[in-house]
């Protein structure tokens, strides 16, 4: 295993003790990221959405608290280091609706509909019921734009590979 991955693995196996998520990267990017990023800030500094911020060693991080990635490519653009692949998926993981959902519980809630631009989450009605949500894996980008108006934080974003590293 080379250096850097050794040390992103013991990373997050510090993070996940102390109750935090897999590092979610900025989106294009892969596994070496941290070896070809130069950490000149240009890409958070860039970002319209503000969801890019220094992490860990100064390299960029993405977190979807107040809003969610609308892949514009910005970061893209101003990025010297060439980190970002656009051939790729944006992000390697897609939302989750956990079982804390309000509109599970029989609570009219739509906001994570509403969010989403890919419609990838959309709600069957029920007869005497609020409707269910629906998520389609197929359509999510993973842009976090759902976890981000979630009132009660029930999406979560995973992926095969985040699974692992809980």
């Amino acid at each position: 295993m080379h250096k850097a991955n050794n040390h992103n693995t013991r990373r997050q196996f510090f993070r996940s003790l102390g109750g935090h998520g897999p590092l979610q990267r900025p989106p294009w990017t892969d596994h070496d990221f941290t070896e070809r990023c130069v950490r000149c800030a240009a890409c958070i500094e860039t970002c319209p959405e503000g969801v890019l911020f220094h992490g860990g060693g100064g390299y960029p991080e993405i977190r979807f608290d107040q809003a969610g990635c609308s892949l514009c490519r910005a970061c893209v653009e101003v990025c010297d280091a060439g980190v970002f692949d656009t051939q790729r998926p944006a992000f390697p993981w897609r939302a989750r609706i956990e079982s804390h959902c309000l509109a599970l519980a029989d609570i009219h809630c739509q906001s994570c509909q509403d969010a989403c631009e890919w419609q990838a989450i959309v709600f069957s009605p029920q007869l005497g019921r609020p409707p269910k949500p629906r998520l389609n894996g197929e359509a999510c980008t993973g842009c976090g734009a759902c976890q981000a108006l979630c009132p009660n934080h029930a999406i979560t974003m995973t992926s095969e590979e985040m699974a692992h590293a809980e």
